[in-house]
């Protein structure tokens, strides 16, 4: 399948947050929460049906994260609506993170759009 780009759809990571207190693996003990909003500036109505995360813990492990839906829901966005959300990664070492959501226009056109790439920073 050919993804395009739709002018006008874009998204901002609005903000990262190192959250000690979260639950964590042990070998990967450091949980940051991220929060991020799918704007719809275009004139057509989208549905966002999946999403790709790439977390590259840099010069170690980098993981590809692929699914349906975005935290449970497919959202629908009409023109001039927005998707706030926020999810968490965990991480053992500083990473840089960024990836695409995937969707589709009410003509059923498939479209993608980047998500900006940001750093989770081991803490010193």
């Amino acid at each position: 399948m050919e993804y395009k780009h739709i002018d006008g759809v874009r998204v901002e990571v609005d903000d990262v947050v190192y959250m000690p207190s979260l639950q964590s693996p042990v070998d990967k003990p450091y949980p940051y929460v991220y929060f991020v909003t799918i704007y719809n500036e275009s004139d057509q109505e989208i549905q966002i049906l999946g999403r790709k995360w790439v977390v590259d813990e840099i010069g170690h492990d980098c993981v590809v994260l692929e699914g349906d839906g975005v935290v449970g829901a497919t959202p629908i966005l009409p023109p001039g609506d927005k998707f706030t959300y926020n999810s968490y990664h965990v991480i053992a070492h500083t990473a840089e993170v960024a990836g695409a959501f995937y969707g589709k226009t009410t003509e059923g056109e498939p479209f993608a759009v980047t998500i900006p790439k940001f750093t989770l920073q081991v803490p010193k």
